[in-house]
This record gives C-alpha cells, sequence and structure tokens, in this order.
C-alpha cells in the first residue's frame, strides 16, 4: 500500500475515516522554518462541512504537531501532525457492511484487502484522509508564499451554472487568487455563486449529488521548474490531483479544447517585456515540454457528484452474493466542490514545492560566477 509522496518534500499520510486520528509526517523540511498555524487553522476551515450543502458530520480538525516542532519552529526532523476523529457515527455502516456502494471504493477495497479494510465511513478511501493533506499543504503554500508562489482555486461549473474564469492579468489574477484564498464558498462572480450554491441545496432536498469543475491557477511559479517526461509539471500534480477523492479528470491549459483549433491558433508567441519572456496568450497553461515557462500554471479538475446519495439503488451483498436494494442512512455531501478546493489547492502546493525544492538541489552543484 502506497501512502507516500515526493522526492524532496515528502509525505505520508496515515488514518482511517473512523479511526482514533488520522495525519501525516512530513518530511524533508529546512530547520528554522516559522510556521503560521492559524494559516494552517484558516485553511483547514475551509475544508470543513458547514451549512446544507455539506455533511452534518462536523469536525473541529484541531491540528496537533507531535515531531519536528519546537519553540516555533521547524527542526528539520519529520514533522508529524495529528488530527482526531471525534464526532464518528460507526453504527450507520453496520447494517450496509456487506451492500456494495455504487460507485465507492467497498468492491474494491474488499478484493484487494480479502475483507480485513476498515469498511466504516469508508475507512482509508474516505475523503476524511483529506484533512491530513490539507494540512501538509498549507504549510507548503506558506514556503511558496514566502518565494511570491501564490495558488487559489474556485468552482468553474457545477450541474449547469458557471462562475467567470480566471483572468489573463497576472495581476488581477493575484488579486482573485487572494480573494478566493479568504473565502469559504470559492466562486469568483456574486452571481454566479448565488446559482451554484441553489443548485447544491436543490440536490441536498432531493437526497441527489452534484459534481462540477474546479479550475486552479498558480501565479508566481519561476520558470525552468520541471522535468521533460516522467517528473513533469504536469506528471507529477495529475499523480497528486487524481489522489483526491472524486477528481475524475485533469486538463492544463486549454487541454480538450486543443483537439478542436489549429497549431497557428493553439501556440502561444513570445514576446519580451520588462527584462521578461512572456506569451501573448496562455494556452498552454504555463508549462512547456513538462517544464514551467514563467506564465501561470492554469490547470481544471473534474470532480464526480457525490456517490453518497439517498435514493434507493441496485447493489449486491458481497456475503450472500444476492442482488439487494441499498438506501445509505448517516451524514453525507450533497457536493463537495467548495470543500475540495482547499485539498486541489493544497496537493499542487505539495507537488509545486517538491518540484522547486528539487530543482534547487540540482542547482547547487553548479559552479557560482
Amino acid at each position: 500500500m502506497k501512502n507516500s509522496f515526493g522526492n524532496t518534500f515528502t509525505i505520508s499520510i496515515f488514518g482511517e475515516s473512523h479511526g482514533e486520528a488520522i495525519g501525516v509526517v512530513i518530511d524533508g523540511l529546512a530547520a528554522g522554518i516559522a510556521l503560521n498555524l492559524d494559516y494552517i487553522r484558516q485553511r483547514m476551515s475551509q475544508r470543513q462541512a458547514k451549512g446544507r450543502i455539506s455533511t452534518q458530520r462536523h469536525e473541529p480538525d484541531e491540528i496537533q504537531i507531535i515531531s519536528g516542532w519546537f519553540e516555533g519552529h521547524t527542526t528539520g526532523t519529520p514533522l508529524t501532525i495529528l488530527i482526531q476523529n471525534t464526532n464518528t457515527r460507526s453504527k450507520d455502516y453496520e447494517k450496509t457492511r456487506y451492500r456494495l456502494r455504487p460507485s465507492h471504493a467497498d468492491y474494491t477495497a474488499f478484493a484487494k484487502y480479502d475483507g480485513y479494510q476498515d469498511f466504516r465511513g469508508g475507512g482509508h478511501f474516505s475523503g476524511r484522509l483529506t484533512a491530513p493533506l490539507v494540512a501538509a499543504g498549507a504549510i507548503a503554500q506558506q514556503i511558496l508564499e514566502q518565494k511570491g508562489i501564490y495558488i487559489g482555486s474556485h468552482i468553474l461549473h457545477c450541474h449547469g451554472a458557471s462562475d467567470i474564469a480566471f483572468s489573463q492579468e497576472e495581476t488581477i489574477l493575484k488579486e482573485q487568487i487572494c480573494k478566493l484564498n479568504n473565502e469559504d464558498f470559492p466562486v469568483l462572480d456574486e452571481e454566479s455563486a448565488k446559482n451554484i450554491y441553489a443548485i447544491m441545496e436543490e440536490a441536498a432536498n432531493q437526497g441527489d449529488s452534484v459534481g462540477g469543475i474546479i479550475e486552479t491557477a498558480v501565479a508566481g511559479f519561476p520558470s525552468g521548474i520541471g522535468e521533460p517526461f516522467f517528473d513533469s509539471i504536469e506528471s507529477v500534480l495529475s499523480h497528486l490531483l487524481f489522489s483526491v477523492p472524486a477528481v475524475k479528470g485533469v486538463q492544463f491549459g486549454l487541454g480538450f479544447g486543443f483537439s478542436d483549433l489549429y497549431g497557428s491558433q493553439a501556440n502561444d508567441p513570445f514576446y519580451y517585456k520588462d527584462g521578461k519572456i512572456k506569451t501573448k496568450t496562455n494556452h498552454n497553461g504555463g508549462i512547456n515540454g513538462g517544464i514551467s515557462n514563467g506564465m501561470p500554471i492554469v490547470l481544471q479538475s473534474v470532480v464526480k457528484p457525490t456517490a453518497s446519495i439517498y435514493k434507493e439503488q441496485d447493489t449486491v451483498d458481497y456475503q450472500s452474493k444476492e442482488a439487494v436494494k441499498l438506501q445509505i442512512q448517516g451524514r453525507h455531501d450533497p457536493a463537495i466542490l467548495h470543500r475540495a478546493r482547499v485539498v486541489i489547492d493544497s496537493v499542487c502546493a505539495i507537488g509545486l514545492l517538491d518540484l522547486y525544492c528539487t530543482n534547487m538541489a540540482t542547482k547547487c552543484m553548479k559552479e557560482e560566477h
């Protein structure tokens, strides 16, 4: 079972949805970094459930740093964060223990772990495990922001309703990112926010769920970072994004939109301004040949509708091997887009910081002039 990621800045997550605690071990942090714990708490709060458009399982998600942190600074040793599970209702899952929930990992977990998996609340497959990812990502984001690199996401599309896209102007883009990172419901346009919120509420009223598209932008990321093939920026970020539960598609820049263009329309012409090489358009999302070109990195992630819905569904009881009906109980999200955006930000920060540190590690071999 692979629960670790990274080469220079590495993370390992652990725990289950209804276990005593979940958490993350972060290795590769330099000694002497003064972390802002309020910043971490603020990012954690954006993942928490709020209102009718979220699950009614409310967890405080208080972080407890138990190693690698002393007198307000990192020590250079592995930093371990614990997050207690304090509001579990495992009995909700006992009744349907052997009934496979459609589009969940119940069957695949059973097939892989021979029935020894923790089935309560999805166990290790649960979106609950994104909480330690956000904690680790908040640390990575702080470090990146100190270097002038900012990451932000918003709900671009949800079940027929759309928000405005990120600005192509970098100054405006940074303002949009900063605004989004201080909001719980991440939508740029106020009218679009009302429409998207109403769609999520209607799904909740129907006992159903909705998905959508999250757009992410990274401003200030320097050129020349990434690798041509297996550790390209796209490869690394896709690896992390597809590790987020419910993400089923990722595209960079125009992505699948390239299929309708001529090369003359798709290419990004270069120009020189204020001592920097830039591109007039950013169809490639800030990446050429797997390496950053200095333009904003722009990507989109497709999040499927939450698999846990209250409508009756057809399934199989894997103990009796019989066809049965399933109507789940418990507390579930009619939409996770608004909570998932901080998870998307976090995994992007983890991947980009790892690439940044790896690049710096190789540059130290060069002779200084």
